[in-house]
């Protein structure tokens, strides 16, 4: 069953390329180093702050990528331009 991570955080305005930037390259080093990463989307809410949804096939890739992110230098540099942060996973049980 296809699973999802929510991150809901916010970023300095001053802070959002770099962000950007960071967060292109820690996507392009999750993807060669763990398959099942299906889709990534980065939406600014109407309150300024950001949600960040990564789509996996499974739970089971999803928890291997997150067991292994602390060893991964790009996760530190990222989430470090970030404040107030949350993160939740889940699965998606409908689509239409």
């Amino acid at each position: 069953m296809p699973a999802v991570r929510v991150h809901h955080y916010s970023v300095d305005p001053a802070e959002l390329e770099q962000l950007l930037a960071q967060r292109t390259q820690l996507i392009g080093g999750i993807r060669a180093g763990f398959p099942g990463l299906v889709e990534t989307r980065l939406i600014r809410l109407e309150d300024g702050t950001y949600q960040d949804m990564w789509r996996w096939e499974s739970a089971e890739q999803l928890a291997a990528a997150v067991a292994a992110s602390a060893a991964f230098p790009p996760v530190t540099a990222t989430l470090a331009l970030t404040s107030a942060g949350t993160v939740q996973n889940g699965e998606i049980i409908d689509e239409q």
